[in-house]
């Protein structure tokens, strides 16, 4: 046994400080599991509270307060009894580097990466080549520190390698590794310009926060791009978003591998306090993750309802985390090109819970080039290279309208007309957008293979029946692009609770609303104009969209903000508001008309700021006085 704690102390340190190098030569998933091994077997062991590495470099830095490591769970029942009902809030679990930034007086001084928690390494001079990192706060002239997380998005990615070859460098291994390598390197400074920050977290003497949600507000404030977050009131709604995270390591185009669960009460926060190791409030739920390495068979590609090609590779089958894994998803059209992916080719995959399993690295490249496709494989129309994807732009692609209408029918909740029968509408003519369901007959209908008319009656009722609907569900059901329901429904209870309000929301509102940063408001933006005509087409064949229901009363219209303890759950008083025509904000600004509290003094920043800005200050008993006159 002491050989065995010995041998995977030795095995961690070298994978960290590989890692940390920018050089690793395990997957994270295979270094997580040599962790629970040691824990199982010595779970007090120092090595496992092993911050980061040593620091090589002389250009070493202090951190004023330590950057510590967080504590991990995998296991849903763990997280269940950790959270223990309290109120937390959740953010993606970025797979990169953590970073700390240092302004005085609102300017940028200092960058350093987290090293062993006490001294990191001074990595200004690289730092200031990335474009989205505020080098000034504007009008925040405050002494703070941000911290965050630097990686590497799919689309930098791509254009990072083909800038390394093209300077004759080694083109970059994955995603994963490159963020540590360019840190770590002391020529080319300008390759960190294509690396991305999100920050997550501010320390400053100078400001407080009530909540831990109120400091992803703040730092959007101060134009800082940061990762979705959600807050939770109950642990159904953390396992939805464990689930969309789940997704989004499939689909999304930065690396994570799990969430950060914080505690939202700062005060709870200092209650609680910190190990040498881990802050005590905030838990890694990460996913159970095995990687492997295959070889690739051949490439697929799919076309999806946007006309975006997804390659998919056939692999040799490979037992992964307790299934039979023969396909792989390859990610974009980028990927393919600049990892060379081809038939023959050794690579390391990894399974974490998602559905299809993903491409992580190439161990061992087979002869000949990467073939890109030339034509739709669904149209054998002509494709168009729009930055890391290639799309059909022909509107008519089979799979592009079936895929469009197929989404709609089950988002819109259309039964009995199953993805069979709306293949056969499609190849014969009766179908060919989705404002053609609401053109069918039930004659139409009985051309239909197996569809008698009792059938064809049946489905015409259904689909006629479709046209009453909530507005958040018809919304979700149009195929906006970052447009699943609890991103409509985020908007919808934002404040705009009409069809006409959604229609005309702005990138800025967007940007306003939680869980919306730039890029994704600006994409549900553009894919929401793209539907214009489709949604006036709706309209125009009976389609009625029922708003958020409202009543009139002395608050309608207002922005309204709520802070400190209430009599109810918040959710409760935030629906009550909705209802009566209010509109729920998260943080104060001058465009707040009321802040909410039962509190005479407090020391929030909410309740600070609103004395500043003379925001009117109302209890709970007289907001819903307001209401109910």
């Amino acid at each position: 046994m002491k050989d065995r704690v010995k041998e995977l102390e030795l095995l961690i340190i070298k994978h960290k400080s590989l890692y940390y190098q920018g050089t690793p030569e395990i997957s994270d998933a295979e270094f997580d599991k040599l962790e629970l091994d040691l824990k199982k077997i010595d779970p007090e062991n120092p090595i496992l509270n092993l911050i980061g590495t040593e620091v090589k470099s002389s250009n070493k830095v202090s951190h004023k307060t330590k950057m510590l490591s967080l504590d991990k769970v995998y296991e849903i029942d763990e997280l269940k009894k950790w959270v223990d009902n309290k109120a937390v809030v959740s953010t993606y679990k970025i797979d990169g580097i953590s970073c700390s930034l240092v302004y005085e007086k609102g300017k940028l001084s200092v960058a350093k990466t987290r090293g062993d928690g006490s001294v990191g390494e001074n990595i200004t001079s690289k730092i200031m080549w990335i474009e989205e990192i505020p080098k000034s706060l504007g009008k925040n002239s405050i002494d703070c520190e941000i911290r965050g997380e630097l990686y590497c998005s799919e689309k930098n990615f791509v254009a990072l390698a083909e800038k390394m070859i093209e300077l004759k460098l080694d083109r970059p291994s994955s995603q994963r590794n490159i963020v540590a390598g360019l840190m770590g390197r002391k020529d080319h400074l300008e390759l960190s310009s294509y690396l991305n920050f999100k920050a997550f977290d501010i320390l400053s003497e100078e400001k407080t926060f009530k909540e831990e949600i109120d400091k992803s507000h703040f730092l959007k404030k101060m134009h800082f791009d940061t990762p979705p977050i959600e807050l939770h009131k109950n642990f159904k709604s953390l396992e939805q978003s464990i689930e969309e995270a789940q997704e989004f390591m499939s689909e999304g185009d930065y690396q994570i591998d799990g969430l950060v669960i914080t505690i939202n009460e700062i005060s709870l926060q200092n209650e609680l306090g910190e190990t040498a190791h881990h802050p005590k409030y905030k838990m890694a739920f990460k996913f159970p993750g095995e990687a492997k390495e295959t070889t690739i068979v051949d490439i697929e590609w799919s076309v999806s309802r946007n006309g975006i090609l997804t390659p998919v590779a056939l692999v040799s089958p490979i037992e992964l985390s307790g299934a039979v894994v023969s396909r792989v998803t390859l990610h974009n059209y980028g990927m393919v090109k600049i990892n060379n992916l081809k038939k023959g080719d050794l690579i390391e995959i990894i399974r974490s819970g998602e559905v299809i399993p993903k491409f992580l690295s190439v161990k061992k490249e087979a002869k000949g080039e990467f073939t890109k496709p030339r034509q739709c494989p669904s149209c054998d129309g002509p494709l168009s290279e729009v930055d890391i994807r290639l799309i059909c732009n022909n509107e008519k692609c089979p799979v592009r309208v079936r895929e469009s209408i197929n989404n709609f029918v089950k988002k819109i909740g259309i039964e009995d007309l199953s993805e069979k029968r709306l293949d056969e509408m499609i190849r014969k003519g009766l179908v060919s957008a989705i404002p053609d369901l609401y053109r069918l007959s039930t004659e139409m209908l009985l051309t239909l293979d197996k569809t008698k008319e009792k059938l064809a009656n049946k489905i015409y009722e259904n689909i006629n029946k479709s046209k009453n609907v909530e507005l958040i569900v018809f919304l979700s059901s149009l195929g906006i692009q970052g447009g699943a329901y609890n991103k409509c429904e985020k908007v919808v209870h934002a404040g705009y609770e009409t069809l006409e309000k959604v229609m005309t929301i702005t990138i800025d509102q967007l940007i306003d609303i939680d869980g919306f940063a730039e890029k994704s408001a600006t994409d549900f933006y553009q894919s929401l104009k793209e539907k214009q005509g489709m949604v006036n087409e709706l309209i125009e064949l009976g389609m009625t969209i029922k708003s958020e229901e409202k009543f009139e009363s002395k608050v309608t219209g207002l922005k309204i903000c709520i802070t400190g303890a209430l009599s109810e759950k918040r959710t409760v008083i935030e629906d009550r508001i909705r209802k009566n025509g209010g509109i729920v904000v998260s943080s104060v600004s001058k465009n707040t008309d009321l802040l909410v509290t039962n509190e005479q003094t407090s020391s929030s920043s909410k309740f600070i700021k609103a004395g500043d800005l003379g925001i009117k200050v109302i209890t709970e008993e007289q907001l819903r006085e307001l209401m109910q006159s």
